[in-house]
């Protein structure tokens, strides 16, 4: 995404300013479970499994087609010999310690974490099957209850990603693209509703009771109508301050919505939402994709994100040994380093309170009686202006500052209901420079 002009034209106003908070999903609720969702802004996504073994390689082949965690349905291996990856995934590298002070470090404010993804393998000791880490590798320890201990040590929130519907490996589980009760290999004969009952809804509760997840993140609901969707529908009723998406299926919408792989061109307030993201071409472990999202790039797309009254849900897809790759870990820390110098315009934010301005985006929120614009200049010209379209009648100016250097005030003053600020010196940050202009009522 580019914004070319600096100097951009009046836009069309939202009218005085709403009230930051209802700005975000609706009116503001005190007990609201998704307060401190609203809050985060920004969380990291954990795609790993037995599919990292492969790397995006099969029989000496790259499967380029999905990503790599979709190898054994792209490539159609059989049961049989998908299997044979959980013998050589052996982890000696995870510290799951390390993992949560990345993602702290990087500014993010939750993980969530395959808990089983397509392939059907858990990453934690499974009473239903022996497909799952304990039972199927050399490693024989759970994965998940460490990263969720370390996670709440530092403060995070910890959510799981469950595949309630597809399974590639156990009998009758759903798969993409086929007919219900259809396969590529003799094991995959099965009842879909058998399957649910026996291993995905038990699995479901195995995870809630032992985990106590923040998050629940269903994915791809492939056959799963209405009737199906009912029983883990009412099991998650009975957490009242779990967080679910609206990927369960039967017409089921949980808390926030799901664009993946990208960023919705306007704001919506109208629904929490969360756009999840790699930052290369796949979600799990891919041996030769080295096809990276800059730190510029990556950093814009939570601005904007934030901007148009969303969530950031970032992936990392860790190799066999438990490392996560140097390039995300490279930009992770990278994102992290503008985080700390301008979080505040990130963290507790509504959206913008005007159409998108060319320049750049804004957020904003309202401390202490006070009403703070927060405008993330993309590109930054010395002398230039940038028109500020809210309705600002009623309101005066009490301060505009650079956030990396808050000794460094510039310019900005009404013109008609709206603000114009012209910049002044060298660009702060290369990367996106952001402005705060304190706003207060003004004495009647």
């Amino acid at each position: 995404m580019l914004w070319l002009a600096v100097l951009a034209s009046w836009a069309l106003c939202y009218g005085p300013f709403a009230r930051a908070e209802e700005a975000v999903n609706g009116p503001s609720q005190a007990n609201d479970k998704m307060a401190w969702w609203k809050e985060a802004k920004f969380g990291m996504f954990i795609h790993w499994g037995v599919y990292a073994v492969a790397g995006g390689i099969w029989k000496g082949k790259k499967i380029t087609r999905g990503g790599a965690e979709w190898i054994m349905r792209k490539a159609k291996i059989p049961v049989k010999e998908y299997r044979t990856l959980a013998a050589k995934f052996n982890p000696i590298h995870y510290d799951p310690e390390q993992w949560v002070k990345l993602a702290k470090e990087a500014g993010m404010k939750y993980i969530v974490i395959t808990a089983k993804h397509h392939d059907g393998f858990a990453l934690f000791d499974s009473k239903v099957t022996d497909w799952d880490v304990v039972d199927a590798t050399p490693w024989k320890k759970d994965l998940l209850q460490p990263l969720a201990a370390a996670a709440r040590k530092h403060g995070l929130k910890f959510g799981l990603y469950y595949s309630q519907a597809q399974d590639w490996v156990h009998p009758g589980g759903g798969k993409s693209g086929m007919k219900e009760g259809k396969g590529w290999c003799p094991e995959h004969q099965g009842s879909f509703d058998e399957y649910l009952q026996k291993i995905s809804l038990p699995q479901v509760k195995e995870i809630l009771e032992t985990f106590h997840p923040d998050i629940l993140w269903w994915d791809t609901p492939v056959w799963m109508r209405r009737p199906r969707a009912e029983p883990f529908h009412k099991l998650v009723q009975q957490y009242p301050n779990l967080i679910t998406n609206n990927r369960l299926g039967g017409g089921f919408k949980g808390d926030f919505d799901t664009p993946e792989q990208r960023i919705p061109k306007t704001k919506n307030t109208n629904r929490c939402w969360e756009t999840c993201m790699t930052m290369n071409r796949t979600w799990g472990f891919r041996s030769y994709d080295h096809n990276w999202k800059s730190t510029r790039q990556l950093v814009r797309n939570l601005i904007d994100i934030v901007s148009k009254g969303g969530n950031f849900l970032l992936n990392v897809g860790p190799d066999p040994q438990g490392r996560i790759p140097e390039a995300s870990v490279t930009r992770l820390i990278e994102i992290g380093k503008w985080m700390k110098v301008n979080g505040e315009a990130i963290y507790g934010t509504s959206a913008s309170p005007c159409d998108l301005p060319q320049w750049g985006r804004i957020t904003q929120k309202d401390i202490n009686q006070e009403r703070i614009l927060y405008l993330h200049v993309f590109n930054w010209s010395e002398a230039a202006t940038l028109n500020i379209p809210v309705n600002a009648e009623g309101y005066r100016i009490i301060e505009c500052s650079l956030l990396a250097d808050p000794e460094r005030k510039l310019e900005v003053k009404q013109q008609g209901s709206g603000l114009i600020v012209t910049l002044a010196g060298k660009e702060p940050d290369a990367i996106c420079s952001v402005i705060k202009i304190r706003l207060a009522k003004a004495k009647p």
